[in-house]
């Protein structure tokens, strides 16, 4: 994966796209910045991590400008949050992600908001990256309700 950023970035610059060099840029610094915290080489899944954390900060981001009326700025957001996504594994569809909870709930023998730990996290090992987390949280708690 950190290959395919890579000679993306190269294209990136080939081509003289600025606005997607620029986010690419960002990509690979955090990635870097993780490595050299860490001291080791990232795998797919540590990158997919970031990536993931990445996509949350830009939703975030994007909301927090709305509210704002800064419509330039959530553009930019927007942008880099679709480039983003490109790295990212397909997303799973609504109807998948409600099976997933079922199949949690059932699996991690759930009964109540109590056990919606144990839930989340069967989920997480298997929805990461695919999911936005934050709907299937609140697919969850509407399960377990």
């Amino acid at each position: 994966m950190k290959q395919r950023i890579i000679s993306d970035m190269k294209a990136a610059m080939k081509a003289g796209e600025k606005p997607r060099l620029g986010t690419i840029r960002l990509i690979t610094a955090a990635i870097k910045q993780v490595e050299v915290d860490e001291r080791r080489e990232l795998s797919d899944d540590d990158i997919l991590a970031i990536l993931n954390r990445m996509v949350k900060q830009r939703r975030d981001s994007i909301s927090q400008y709305e509210k704002a009326d800064r419509q330039d700025l959530a553009d930019q957001e927007i942008f880099e949050l679709d480039l983003i996504q490109t790295y990212l594994p397909a997303q799973l569809s609504e109807a998948e992600i409600k099976q997933a909870v079922e199949n949690a709930v059932k699996d991690s023998g759930a009964a109540s908001m109590r056990d919606m730990g144990k839930v989340m996290g069967l989920l997480n090992a298997s929805l990461q990256g695919r999911a936005d987390m934050s709907k299937v949280s609140g697919l969850v708690k509407q399960a377990l309700s």
